[in-house]
């Protein structure tokens, strides 16, 4: 229960990287690396559909919370405010880990305070905030390559048992170009550079890591529909999976799932609103 001490693993640790606007497809065909560790046997893939609307900040809430838009209210993005439910980065605190994020402002709106103000929440260091330390930046073109920097000096410095690390360029990219585009595919490479340098670094560091994304991108360079390319993203888990029994990597998986998947690395209970996935 809220406030109540879940850990059933000290221990454990887990990087969560969201890459904002990436589709399914997409994934499957230009992460190299993270095919490669698919190959290995190191790292299993599946396909999840996302919540609707398939916009950002609900997806950011679904996330984070498990709970659909229209039970948590983040129905579109241009609602600023604070979350009313229960996160990952609540019950981790709140159990005595050690929380940080590398991300788009919109996610300490959600989760530390609203609005966000560049000149002051920029960077966010207070154990008594569900994200204790925090980069946040606040234009969708910021390179992913700084916010992964920025990431690895949250990890290095702080050693956080949950470091949330989300990218825009993908996305950006994605709407400026279209999520078929020759610009779409070379953003997705290039995160898949990156994850290339960093992911050998963390899992040796003992991290459990997860890959995935709030939605995909249209052909057009939209999303928040109902179509495929909008809502269907990847899922790629490091090490041991521990997606239930019966669900294999060619289903396609709830969004609602992945806020108690990282509560059960984490070793944490997830809360009364999130989905049960025994």
């Amino acid at each position: 229960m809220k406030g109540e001490s879940q850990l059933t693993n000290a221990s454990a640790k887990l990087v969560v990287v969201v890459l904002d606007g990436l589709r399914y497809d997409s994934a499957r065909k230009y992460l190299g690396y993270m095919e490669h560790l698919v190959e290995q046997g190191e790292v299993t893939c599946y396909q999840v559909q996302s919540q609707l609307p398939s916009l950002s900040r609900p997806l950011y809430e679904v996330l984070l919370t498990g709970t659909p838009a229209a039970r948590n209210g983040i129905t579109a993005n241009h609602i600023v405010r604070a979350s009313k439910e229960q996160s990952v980065f609540h019950i981790a605190t709140e159990s005595g880990l050690r929380t940080a994020a590398a991300a788009y402002h919109w996610v300490s709106e959600l989760y530390n305070s609203a609005p966000f103000n560049p000149i002051v929440d920029r960077h966010q260091h207070d154990d008594s905030k569900p994200i204790q330390h925090g980069v946040f930046y606040f234009e969708d073109h910021y390179p992913d390559s700084h916010l992964f920097v920025d990431a690895e000096y949250l990890r290095s410095t702080y050693d956080p048992h949950f470091l949330y690390i989300h990218s825009m360029n993908i996305d950006d990219v994605g709407h400026k170009h279209g999520g078929e585009s020759k610009q779409y595919e070379a953003a997705v490479r290039a995160a898949d550079g990156m994850l290339a340098t960093l992911v050998p670094s963390w899992v040796a560091q003992g991290y459990e890591v997860i890959v995935t994304s709030d939605h995909g991108m249209s052909d057009s360079g939209q999303h928040g529909g109902t179509d495929v390319t909008e809502r269907n993203v990847p899922l790629y888990i490091s090490g041991r999976s521990l997606i239930p029994q019966g669900q294999n990597s060619v289903e396609t998986l709830s969004q609602l799932i992945l806020a108690p998947l990282m509560c059960r690395y984490l070793g944490l209970t997830p809360s009364e609103a999130m989905i049960q996935i025994d």
